[in-house]
């Protein structure tokens, strides 16, 4: 399949070779045991172990991660517990790990694990490589790119080119991008990891997270990691994570297409500022976005003149949600600040392009923020 386009391979990534009467992809299998006699050497034993929904769900990741290329995928009941495994699998004490100091909310508390286990945690920018001055020494470097929620991108390339030079291993939080926008593995990364919750499934009903590799040794401590902890997935949530990926393609080149279209058109409004989108030739992201990016995704950043109308123009919105997570195909957008930890002024708006008609939804921004920066 490394041949085939996106949608093609989104289509029929991880499906069992076709069978007489049987359905292309087959139903979730729910069981905490199977039919074990003699020695437990088979595929399936125990659910918190192994179960068939989940092979078929790692297959297809795996194939959209690197196509054509043998990798292990382990799924997880989160994007969190996907996060949390490789940290916390690789780390020991005294051991040093580099993180971005504007990452995900979340990253705080994985912090304060890290160091509570006697790990030396050092942080950076994700913008200008600037973890590369914390590096030396570490176990392993963590890169969020594009950045969430400010949407700054790195050289993925070169900060592995430097890792990987001083023994480091590199993980790489590709949620916001999807592997249709960016495959850090084939960037030479060690991990790709991701919040399948966004934009993998893409309809803001399952919670679900991975971690891709191509070393067998570091997937089996990752996998070990979900043993221990019991951090597995659902069944049905797999079930339907597979079934969605299928249109990852129709949903992506929607919203990255009508996100640049809302970020041209917010950016000819003199009140809004702040402006970030790496697909946009003048953001300061796109040099390294467009070396390395396939797709730039469906978040748009920006800033309002203050609290009080971002919230007015959040609650004048008709096709938009008032929620936190982003990659859906219905749009959100939300005042980032309210739940304190993001570094961003008290105006600062995350936006996630949905699949609406481009027209609507930016006629639908465009009234809402009239409505709110023309009131007194």
């Amino acid at each position: 399949m490394s041949t085939m386009g996106d949608g093609t391979r989104a289509v029929r990534a991880g499906l069992p070779e076709p069978e007489q009467f049987e359905p292309p992809l087959p139903g979730p299998v729910f069981a905490a045991h199977f039919h074990l006699s003699g020695e437990p050497t088979g595929p399936y034993t125990y659910g918190r172990d192994t179960n068939p929904t989940w092979t078929h769900l790692e297959r297809a990741i795996g194939e959209l991660e690197a196509p054509g290329e043998p990798v292990e995928t382990t799924v997880f009941a989160s994007g969190m517990a996907a996060i949390s495994a490789v940290l916390l699998s690789q780390a020991r004490t005294g051991d040093v790990v580099v993180l971005p100091d504007d990452g995900y909310q979340a990253l705080p508390l994985v912090r304060e694990q890290l160091e509570a286990y006697g790990v030396e945690v050092r942080t950076a920018p994700t913008g200008g490589d600037a973890q590369l001055a914390v590096l030396e020494g570490a176990k392993l470097l963590w890169i969020e790119t594009p950045s969430n929620p400010g949407l700054d991108v790195c050289d993925v390339r070169r900060l592995v080119e430097a890792a990987h030079a001083a023994g480091t291993l590199v993980a790489v939080d590709n949620t916001l991008a999807t592997p249709l926008g960016q495959r850090p593995l084939e960037l030479g990364a060690d991990f790709s990891v991701a919040s399948d919750t966004k934009g993998m499934t893409g309809h803001g009903d399952i919670v679900l997270g991975h971690v891709t590799c191509r070393d067998s040794e570091l997937a089996a401590g990752v996998r070990r990691w979900r043993k221990v902890v019991g951090a597995i997935p659902g069944p049905m949530e797999a079930w339907l994570a597979h079934r969605s990926l299928a249109t990852l393609e129709l949903r992506i080149d929607r919203q990255c297409a009508t996100a640049v279209t809302l970020a041209e058109a917010l950016g000819k409004r003199q009140e809004v500022t702040g402006l970030r989108y790496p697909g946009l030739p003048t953001d300061p992201s796109y040099p390294n976005a467009v070396r390395q990016m396939r797709r730039f995704g469906s978040v748009v950043s920006f800033v309002l003149p203050d609290r009080e109308r971002a919230e007015r123009f959040l609650t004048e919105l008709r096709l938009v949600d008032d929620a936190t997570s982003f990659g859906g195909v219905r749009s959100t957008a939300e005042r980032r600040a309210r739940w304190g930890g993001d570094a961003v002024p008290e105006g600062f708006i995350r936006f996630s392009v949905g699949a609406e008609n481009p027209d609507d939804l930016v006629a639908d921004v465009e009234r809402a923020l009239d409505a709110a920066l023309s009131e007194s």
